[in-house]
């Protein structure tokens, strides 16, 4: 599939699109603050058999999270989103750690 390279125009420009297989079920849970988060991680083989990455994503619109939950390990899905850093507080201070914020999620078929 052929992919249109944008061209540059001075804008800001934040999209992310990954193809992968998910590794382990979503995970959906309540924030203290009521906002609700599925979560789940994505598998994307590199290029002529190389490593992989495992790359989190999170599903914060409502319907980011019902395509989040109507996947499983091992399904292969196409995502569309943002990249976004988020900080966070450990027992040995502040951390961060970059995700994907999915926009779209759908399962894609794979032919044998």
């Amino acid at each position: 599939m052929a992919t249109k390279k944008a061209e540059p125009s001075g804008e800001p420009v934040n999209t992310v699109e990954l193809a992968g297989r998910v590794s382990g079920d979503p995970e959906a849970r309540t924030l203290p603050s009521g906002d609700e988060l599925v979560t789940l991680r994505l598998v994307v083989a590199r290029p002529a058999g190389g490593p992989v990455d495992t790359i989190d994503l999170a599903c914060w619109s409502g319907a980011a999270r019902r395509a989040a939950g109507r996947v499983g390990d091992g399904d292969h899905v196409h995502v569309t989103g943002a990249l976004r850093r988020r900080f966070f507080r450990t027992p040995g201070g502040a951390a961060s750690r970059y995700e994907v914020e999915v926009g779209k999620l759908s399962r894609q078929r794979v032919s044998a």
